[in-house]
């Protein structure tokens, strides 16, 4: 169960941030909104809410997820995989210190990105993608493993259209996961039930468990249609200034 998140609204020069995608820059004040509306659904979801204010030197400082990866029994401040975003961890590591987290750290040359990072109970994934490296991948999964945790590397270097490993997955709960069809066949995958993504709501896999519900992309009918015949609460939001952005739900917030 989640307790606690961390969440940091856009800048005014968000649409100076990273992206691979071609759909247009994004709208500032329709991002503002739907940012507003994902921290009343993490609210109605139990969640206290640890608001950190914007960060005009990090235009992509509101995916506050790649900043860190926060278990149960092991707390890692990462090093992002992108040169402009590593600054963007200080400010999350002063907010979890002043929470008493004790947090371990990725050092150079390894690069870690929350994105990549999907926790599935006792198990993590860990991707290994064109932001997080192989030492990265490897720092991290002693930090976890000595924590007790167990871990298998993916690597979706060669797999088109995501970022990072969440971008193409996520973790329901229930022995479940959510997956596009470009991951469904993994090994590393083989003891879950997979729920398979359409190729064209490949977006929507990139969904989040949070205590009692779902957050979910909203547009996306036969994904929502399928969790809800598995008997997921969903909340459906929208995401389409993120998506602009490379980014998702997940991306939006640490939580823990």
């Amino acid at each position: 169960m989640f307790r606690f998140a961390i969440v940091r609204p856009p800048s005014p020069n968000f649409a100076a941030g990273l992206t691979r995608e071609n759909l247009g820059p994004p709208d500032f004040p329709l991002a503002l909104a739907q940012h507003a509306q994902y921290c009343t659904a993490l609210e109605r979801c139990g969640l206290a809410l640890i608001r950190l204010d914007p960060d005009a030197r990090h235009p992509d400082a509101t995916f506050v997820e790649d900043t860190a990866v926060l278990l149960p029994r092991c707390n890692v401040i990462t090093r992002p995989g992108a040169d402009s975003r590593r600054g963007e961890i200080d400010a999350i590591r002063e907010s979890l210190a002043q929470q008493g987290l004790a947090l371990q750290p990725i050092v150079d040359p390894g690069t870690v990105d929350g994105g990549d990072i999907c926790e599935a109970g006792e198990h993590v994934f860990i991707g290994i993608s064109a932001r997080t490296n192989a030492a990265g991948a490897q720092q991290l999964a002693q930090h976890l493993q000595a924590a007790g945790y167990g871990t298998s590397f993916v690597d979706i270097r060669g797999v088109d259209g995501i970022l990072h490993l969440k971008s193409g997955m996520s973790w329901l709960g229930d022995g479940r996961l959510l997956l596009i069809d470009a991951l469904a066949q993994d090994p590393a995958f083989a003891s879950y039930e997979r729920v398979r993504v359409e190729s064209d709501e490949a977006y929507a896999a990139n969904a989040v468990r949070v205590n009692d519900h779902v957050l979910l992309a909203a547009g996306y009918r036969r994904t929502a249609a399928r969790l809800r015949e598995l008997g997921y609460a969903l909340i459906e939001l929208d995401m389409s200034e993120y998506r602009k952005m490379d980014g998702g739900l997940s991306c939006l917030s640490l939580r823990y």
